[in-house]
């Protein structure tokens, strides 16, 4: 400690004679400077007003200020002259770079959009495949329908296999999500499909608790609205009735096209949280068995892929779509067709906005209202197109849809069948259970609800075969388009080099003429796609021509022999 203290103190001593030194040094430099004296620059006395010659003097000394302006102001413009030359050599070598990265990253493109491709293909087999397994193994099918839309949430192609397996499979059709429907559009549609297939009301809970954590919420919570789950007591009560009459434990498959809610049901009929849900599509992969009590399983299964000859209605609601990855493009098509089938009043006062020409200006103006906005003020329509559409598939947005007038039945449907699925249920109690659940429940006002129009049934491919085909099919257009890309990429660099060469204006469009002309005749089948797509401009109209061309789209007793 003493020898601590000593070293400080020889340290401060030395730091105080540093000081010393650098105080007395400055007074040495102000004492030289007052020696010397400031001497102050002597200013130009001027010509004399007794000198001759005075005015000869002064214009000459202007004249030479002059020369000296003019030759500044040249060597000012020689400069800008030479930093031209120089960012032009520059923009070019930046501009040869750009070049020769974007062909690298246009390969590399090539070969990640085969990957993902590939990697869609076999998501969608594996689809099918668990599907399909969901279907052989269980004895009861629910399909799940949104109420918002049921029609164009029933799949044909799996009410034909179900109905068709010569088994004993019962099919229960569940309305989901019915707190986003008027009560008089909600009884009108059981109505109607009751006359098909034994239909359960239902209202799935969103705030399930996990089986790990436990949250406590503070504050008031509308129950009705959130965590309390409606129907599910009429739903248990079915199958328990149907366990009884077969006397053996049973497997009920659940089955839906995307976020209609198929994992909330399971999750609400069980009580915890037992499966995954999230707002994305897709969320379930694979089969997820949940034991709901001794006698009965229940089957999770992922969602069915929507046949791309649907209308780009159901391809926006129905189809899995990841809406980060997804084009915008496809993005804006789907929500100018969910535009197109609900009125414009409506949807001006349900996101309180002006008058609209078209979907883009819609989605900017949305995206102004809710300050999403990119660099400089210019909104931002891709996320708000994505952000939307996930309104609509989510439970954000009450719309509803009005029942056919007259019911028609479906081909693979028979009087038979459906006394033979009717039999099984006592449909009595189903009544007073869906009644019970109707009169517990809020519903929005007429008023409130955007009315939509239903597109019909949504075509759904459930077997793999089908989806290979139809990758294939996809996969040999595009390369047929690639091809045609790599053609026109050819022809524009041989007319940049041409325009390059001619200087002139009048030259540079004879250039073009030609080129065009070049075009035009050596490849005509592209003219007359362009003519035939100029015919058919409206995106609706061609996805719905396409969809009646096809003979086979709707001949469900071919699919299934």
């Amino acid at each position: 400690a003493e020898l601590k203290k000593a070293s400080k103190r020889l340290t401060c001593h030395k730091r105080y004679k540093i000081q010393k030194k650098i105080r007395e040094h400055h007074r040495k430099v102000r004492k030289e400077a007052k020696k010397r004296g400031r001497k102050k620059p002597k200013k130009d006395p001027g010509v004399p007003s007794a000198a001759p010659f005075k005015e000869e003097l002064l214009r000459e000394a202007e004249q030479r200020k002059q020369r000296l302006e003019e030759l500044k102001q040249k060597q000012k413009l020689s400069r800008q002259k030479e930093h031209e030359k120089r960012r032009k050599l520059e923009a070019k070598k930046n501009a040869a770079k750009i070049k020769e990265n974007a062909e690298g990253k246009e390969s590399s493109g090539k070969s990640k959009t085969k990957t993902k491709k590939l990697l869609d293909k076999n998501s969608k087999t594996s689809f099918c495949r668990e599907l399909k397994k969901v279907i052989e193994a269980s004895d009861v099918v629910l399909e799940v329908l949104d109420a918002r839309d049921p029609m164009g949430c029933r799949c044909p192609q799996l009410e034909q296999a179900v109905t068709c397996s010569g088994g004993d499979k019962k099919l229960v059709l569940v309305l989901n999500k019915i707190d986003l429907v008027p009560k008089e559009n909600l009884e009108k549609w059981l109505n109607y499909l009751k006359k098909e297939f034994p239909t359960v009301a239902f209202k799935s809970a969103t705030l399930t608790k996990d089986r790990t954590m436990v949250r406590k919420r503070r504050g008031r919570v509308d129950l009705s609205r959130t965590t309390e789950c409606f129907g599910s007591k009429c739903l248990l009560k079915l199958l328990q009735e149907h366990v009884r009459s077969q006397n053996r434990p049973i497997q009920v498959g659940v089955v839906g096209f995307p976020n209609v809610g198929k994992s909330s049901i399971i999750n609400s009929l069980k009580g915890i949280r037992a499966c995954n849900v999230g707002v994305a599509r897709g969320v379930t992969k694979s089969v997820q068995i949940v034991h709901i009590d001794k006698q009965t399983k229940i089957l999770d299964s992922p969602s069915i892929i929507a046949d791309p000859s649907n209308s780009a209605l159901a391809l926006a609601l129905r189809s899995i779509i990841d809406t980060e990855e997804a084009d915008s493009a496809d993005v804006l098509e789907g929500i100018d067709a969910i535009l197109n089938h609900c009125s414009k009043q409506q949807v001006m006062i349900r996101y309180t906005i002006p008058d609209f020409r078209d979907t883009e200006e819609f989605l900017a103006l949305l995206a102004q209202k809710r300050g999403m906005l990119k660099k400089g003020g210019v909104p931002d329509i891709e996320n708000m197109a994505n952000l939307l559409l996930c309104d609509w598939t989510g439970a954000k947005i009450s719309y509803h849809s009005q029942p056919p007038e007259s019911q028609i039945l479906p081909p693979y449907l028979t009087e038979d069948k459906i006394a033979e699925v009717q039999g099984s249920f006592n449909l009595k109690s189903l009544e007073e259970g869906n009644n019970t659940t109707v009169q517990a429940l809020k519903f929005p006002s007429p008023a409130n609800s955007i009315i939509f129009q239903s597109a019909g049934m949504s075509n759904g491919i459930i077997e793999e075969n089908n989806v290979i085909e139809k990758a294939s099919e996809w996969e040999n257009l595009e390369t047929s388009k690639e091809e045609e890309e790599d053609f026109t990429e050819s022809d524009d660099d041989q007319d940049n080099v041409e325009e390059e060469n001619d200087v002139e204006e009048e030259s540079k469009v004879q250039v073009t003429r030609k080129a065009k002309l070049g075009k035009q005749q050596t490849c005509p089948a592209n003219s007359d796609k362009q003519i035939a797509e100029s015919k058919h401009s409206n995106p609706l109209s061609l996805s719905l021509d396409e969809a009646a061309a096809e003979d086979d789209a709707y001949d469900f007793n071919t699919d299934y022999v």
